[in-house]
């Protein structure tokens, strides 16, 4: 019996001596994106103060490709250490699944969620000559024209597209989508009206909506945003429920021990509450989040699910990654 205690004494010892000296050297982030895009800047930004606070630099790699589960997967198949993590997206964790027959992860079971860092909404505007003046007025002309208007986005089932397809789904009506290499040309075509209507991320839509250029209709989130007070959410309008926002959380390999587990979640929330980071966060069009692995483990599952549902009544046919 003394025997056994004294085991079970050095293996706590252990564990604690283990956890007290993570980290020892520098962690990698694996950006699944390009440089210079929202997931980017927001990976970089937290890195940098997690880092200061962890005691060790946390060097940021892009590995990018495949609406990123080329890094994505690269993260999952690492050594459970923590000291390969991985940013995950709404992208990667939450339509990915159901868009690639051949991942080669699984979204919930392949990754131990660390914590969501930050969220973006997206908003949906329109053209200023567009015969609606809000989300009531604009969803009964496409319910009296369906399937005779069109709406931009900035790329084909991206998260935005698919947004667009889930609030059709809800309000029981047909667009077509006009899919572009990226934001910026398809808000040029919604100005222009070329194509009047657009679903696009916060960052990208914002400064067109408060030059006047857009007019925006609703915005995502659970409260309206202090930079575009006077728009409001889609709940606010009826559609409680229907929340799309681009989001974005580290994570790390299935396996990774709960207790350097923690110490990187407490690293990152304590980021997320910096200052200084969450200004930089907001000039980017992020806002933060911080929330506790078991609180983001739980907004993984959910977002798998429920663009699951979405793709698959909308008929989407794989893809291949």
């Amino acid at each position: 019996m003394m025997r056994k205690v004294c085991a079970t004494l050095a293996l706590v010892t252990m564990t604690s001596t283990a956890w007290a000296a993570f980290p020892d050297h520098p962690l990698t982030l694996i950006i699944p994106f390009p440089a210079g895009g929202p997931t980017d800047i927001v990976g970089r930004v937290a890195a940098a103060k997690a880092g200061t606070i962890l005691g060790q630099p946390i060097v940021v790699e892009n590995r990018a490709g495949a609406s990123g589960t080329i890094g994505v997967g690269y993260v999952a198949r690492s050594k459970p250490d923590g000291y390969t993590l991985g940013l995950a997206t709404v992208s990667t964790h939450g339509t990915a699944p159901h868009l690639f027959p051949h991942l080669s992860y699984d979204p919930v079971g392949d990754f131990t969620p660390i914590s969501n860092l930050a969220a973006s909404p997206n908003i949906l505007a329109i053209n200023p000559n567009y015969p609606a003046k809000n989300l009531a007025e604009f969803v009964a002309h496409v319910r009296a024209n369906s399937g005779k208007e069109s709406y931009a986005n900035a790329g084909a089932c991206g998260v935005n597209d698919l947004g667009m397809i889930w609030f059709l789904q809800l309000i029981d009506s047909k667009m077509s989508s006009v899919a572009y290499r990226g934001s910026a040309p398809a808000i040029n075509d919604t100005i222009s009206g070329v194509v009047p209507v657009i679903f696009d991320n916060f960052p990208s839509t914002l400064p067109y909506v408060k030059s006047g250029m857009l007019r925006a209709l609703a915005i995502t989130g659970t409260a309206r945003n202090p930079r575009l007070p006077d728009v409001p959410t889609f709940a606010e309008q009826g559609y409680q429920g229907y929340d799309v926002t681009s989001w974005y959380g580290v994570v790390a390999p299935a396996g990774l021990s709960d207790a350097v587990r923690d110490k990187l979640a407490q690293a990152f929330e304590q980021a997320m509450h910096d200052p200084d980071t969450q200004a930089k966060l907001e000039n980017a069009g992020a806002f933060p989040v911080g929330n506790t692995p078991q609180e983001f483990a739980r907004q993984i599952k959910a977002e798998t699910q429920r663009w699951g549902e979405v793709i698959r009544k909308a008929g989407i046919k794989f893809q291949a990654n």
